[in-house]
């Protein structure tokens, strides 16, 4: 036996009751479960820490964070072992030079601008092998995004696609899950992914069916039209056949306080009707984007230098504010903007970094911001409910999902925190979920969404991604100030029984893969 944890309170991603017991590992498996009476080359005594399946972010932004950042302890220290990437139906494949140069530009506030990253990769596969060639702190999975993929089949126009594009929109698709992707996400309020209408979604969606994975919209609105943008996205998939895993659902702004339960009954009469639907969310009431994802979708037509010369033309820019301050932008979620609620988390430029942490006063200030930072800053929205947020955390399809944007200089604390506050805050702290109703949302339960069939449990057999915590003491360390601060209370992790974490420090330990959806036979 290469390791055997001792004495450990084993909530092993059921859900079902927790007990102690010992676990042993060999050659990067969980090998024996129980009373172990021979000893291993390592001991790890874990009395008074539970021990659990590592846990699953279903909604990470980290595509080159993972490739800069070889200690990536903003996940690591969390407990996280496999990240789920190319969310909101923006990243960087399938590319050819001129789409992965107008993605580079339209999300670097999310990733940065990858100046220093090396982009020698342009399908899916490619992405996936660099992944594994480089050597990475933890597992990543890949879905599709869709905005990309249009972007690559007919540019960032406001335009119905033609057969031929749609044909072209297919093949990539089909590509990408061939080469290993899990599914594939939509981000509905960006461009160009929100000028795709739902026939061209659901052409699209009938190909991630017919290969067993499943769709993760960013759907149309999370304010004002909310809950039929739901249901919009719920009606979709069932026509298509295919599944669906409703990206940080939130029911956000003052026209959706306290309709958290009409989102949920929404969801069990679809579920009861025969639906496959699973949903994120994080637990914090602030959402997190970029300042330009504010504008409504007509100004970001053409791409990123499109939108700067919009911007620079003093008529065009007016009709912007006209959108954002009293119509109600689409990319705003059809909901008139309240500067105050604007909290600037960062910018590309380090010379702008004098706002960050401020609001902005009006729309001149935003726009001033925008052209002099050429689309760079990131933003908290401070529109959340926390009554909504802890009503859809109970829902029996809910997972976790951090939703964290690693940029800017005052990040969202949900980048380093969302998995411990869950544990810690709303566990121990305020028993919204039991412990063991938490693990299976935050490992189990994302693990069998992805169709893992040896992960996600404590059980003899699964490969060996553990996380050691103490339910006590687990808490989050970042805050809304000092939102870089690692978490507390979680010694161990390991992938495939490798110590990524131990004694609470990160080990230089790459033993992160790419984790591709495994060969689909159909229901």
């Amino acid at each position: 036996m290469d390791l055997v944890i001792r004495g450990a309170r084993v909530v092993d991603g059921t859900g079902g009751p927790s007990y102690t017991a010992d676990v042993g590992v060999h050659e990067g498996r969980i090998a024996e479960i129980g009373r172990i009476r021979s000893g291993g080359r390592r001991t790890v005594d874990a009395h008074g820490l539970a021990l659990a399946p590592g846990f699953v972010d279903m909604h990470a932004h980290s595509d080159l964070a993972l490739l800069r950042d070889p200690d990536h302890s903003a996940k690591a220290a969390q407990g996280v072992t496999l990240e789920v990437l190319g969310q909101d139906g923006l990243s960087y494949a399938p590319v050819d030079d001129r789409t992965l140069a107008e993605v580079r530009a339209a999300i670097t506030g999310w990733n940065g601008a990858g100046e220093d990253v090396e982009f020698d990769w342009r399908d899916v596969g490619g992405y996936l092998d660099r992944l594994d060639r480089t050597g990475i702190a933890v597992n990543a999975a890949y879905l599709v995004p869709q905005g990309t993929v249009r972007a690559y089949a007919l540019g960032w126009g406001d335009r119905p696609a033609t057969p031929a594009e749609l044909d072209r929109m297919r093949a990539l698709v089909a590509e990408g899950l061939a080469q290993g992707a899990v599914g594939m996400s939509s981000g509905l309020t960006y461009t160009p992914g929100m000028y795709a209408s739902d026939a061209e979604l659901t052409g699209l969606c009938r190909v991630v069916a017919s290969y067993g994975g499943y769709y993760c919209p960013h759907h149309r609105s999370y304010g004002r039209g909310a809950l039929a943008a739901y249901a919009e996205m719920i009606a979709l998939a069932r026509e298509a056949g295919c599944a669906l895993h409703l990206a940080h659902a939130t029911m956000n702004f003052a026209e959706n306080e306290g309709r958290a339960g009409e989102l949920l009954a929404l969801l069990d009469g679809a579920l009861a009707a025969g639906a496959d639907i699973s949903l994120d969310s994080y637990p914090y009431t602030p959402g997190c984007t970029t300042l330009v994802a504010l504008l409504p979708g007509w100004a970001n037509e053409g791409g990123p230098q499109a939108v700067l010369a919009r911007l620079r033309d003093d008529a065009e820019a007016e009709r912007i504010r006209h959108a954002l301050e009293v119509t109600g932008a689409d990319g705003c979620h059809g909901v008139p903007v309240d500067w105050a609620t604007i909290e600037i988390s960062g910018t590309a430029d380090p010379a702008h970094g004098a706002y960050v942490g401020t609001r902005l006063r009006d729309w001149e200030a935003a726009r001033r911001l925008l052209l002099a930072d050429r689309l760079g800053p990131t933003i908290l929205q401070h529109v959340g409910h926390e009554e909504n947020v802890r009503a859809i955390m109970r829902h029996r399809v809910h997972t976790g999902g951090s939703d964290g944007i690693l940029q800017g200089a005052k990040p969202h604390p949900r980048a380093y925190g969302t998995f411990p506050h869950y544990l810690g805050h709303y566990v121990r702290e305020l028993g919204v979920l039991s412990l063991e109703e938490c693990v299976a949302h935050l490992a189990g339960r994302p693990a069998a969404r992805l169709r893992l069939v040896d992960r996600g449990l404590v059980r003899a057999g699964y490969r060996a991604d553990l996380v050691l915590f103490d339910p006590e003491t687990v808490a989050a360390g970042s805050t809304y100030e000092n939102p870089r601060v690692l978490p507390s209370g979680i010694p161990h992790v390991l992938i495939d029984g490798r110590f990524v974490m131990r004694d609470g420090r990160r080990t230089d330990v790459l033993a992160g893969r790419s984790v591709r959806r495994a060969p689909y036979r159909g229901r």
